[in-house]
């Protein structure tokens, strides 16, 4: 298989200048068409350390006879990192990647190949530094042996979650390589999207997901579709929460991009201060460039848990937020500030 990692941002047109360090995909074949997929959980946890840890369970079901198939990750050059060719195959934002097929943990090999084509080395290396218009991917690749009938894929990675102007975070995905595989249909498709120990507050272009609805399944959280000039996005917040969305007989036609939602807010004035707000150390707005009373600005990371104001003007400011998700058993605490949360706290004084 190969994971085309060549995501594009669904909602580029905000911002056409960024950083982009791993852009994920589906597992897919290099050449097979006797494998089905039968079912794929896909879970992408947003953390605040800036990175995007991803966990797939894949179940295929090979029709024909026992087989070893070559499986593979594919993982684009970043852009705008000024990152060199690394000759190993090692790409410089992905870490920890883990692979398990039938419950054994597989071997992998790495290489530096030409875009989309797995079994094609790149050519294109001039002293081991090409030039930035130059393509190239990273490649992950094992063998998987395919005993007839069902067989599991397990893996795991974390990757450096990429930004730009008027976005904190984004993170690309590609699902439709899965095409690649027999029927190209996931009988049984789930994504899951988690925010651990945080709160996030995410949009994706609803395109991709129009054939089901998003529901919190876990922690505290709210979904709604908005529709704002030429963007329709479905919109997310989340606290310690999971949204999943499922869907059966899912022939992925689109990709999808998870992006931060001062994505759309970022630049539209009638937008109040504090529409957005993150814990992670990518800020990109912050209450203070909006010349937030330093009352609001202060109690941002605490309304951001979930504290329940008791004077009359907080309360309903921050009520007014569509992220705002009070919680009644929340004792305000500095214990779980980020250092980026001390500073900020610090200049709001």
């Amino acid at each position: 298989m190969i994971i085309a990692a060549l995501g594009i941002s669904m909602l580029s047109a905000v911002a056409n200048d960024g950083v982009y360090y791993v852009r994920g995909a589906e597992l897919v074949p290099v050449r097979e068409t006797e494998v089905s997929v039968r079912s794929e959980v896909l879970t992408i946890s947003l953390c605040d350390d800036d990175f995007a840890r991803v966990d797939v369970d894949y179940e295929f079901y090979n029709h024909g006879a026992e087989k070893t198939i070559q499986m593979g990750f594919e993982a684009a050059k970043p852009y705008n990192t000024e990152d060199t060719l690394n000759p190993k195959g090692i790409h410089p934002y992905i870490y920890g990647f883990t692979v398990e097929v039938n419950g054994e943990k597989m071997p992998y090999r790495n290489a530096v190949v030409e875009p989309g084509l797995l079994d094609t080395p790149y050519t294109g290396i001039k002293d081991d530094r090409p030039e930035e218009f130059e393509q190239y991917s990273y490649a992950y690749c094992f063998d998987a042996l395919m005993k007839k009938g069902v067989n599991r894929v397990h893996h795991t990675y974390s990757y450096k979650m990429s930004y730009g102007v008027g976005r904190t975070f984004e993170v690309p995905y590609w699902l439709t390589p899965a095409a690649r595989w027999q029927g190209g249909v996931i009988e049984h498709f789930t994504l899951r999207i988690k925010a651990p120990n945080t709160a996030k507050h995410f949009v994706m272009a609803d395109s991709t997901f129009r054939a089901a609805e998003f529901k919190v399944v876990e922690g505290v959280g709210k979904v709604r579709h908005i529709k704002e000039g030429w963007m329709s996005v479905v919109e997310i917040a989340l606290r310690n929460g999971t949204v999943e969305w499922k869907v059966d007989n899912f022939r992925p036609s689109e990709d999808f991009c998870i992006q931060s939602a001062d994505t759309y807010i970022s630049f539209n004035e009638k937008y109040p201060v504090g529409t957005f707000y993150d814990r992670s150390d990518k800020f990109v707005v912050w209450p203070q460039e909006r010349k937030a009373p330093a009352s609001i600005a202060r109690n941002m990371p605490f309304a951001h848990r979930g504290y329940v104001f008791k004077k009359k003007s907080l309360r309903s400011f921050f009520e007014s937020l569509w992220w705002y998700m009070p919680d009644e058993s929340y004792q305000p605490t500095t214990a779980d500030f980020t250092p980026r949360e001390w500073r900020f706290m610090k200049d709001c004084r």
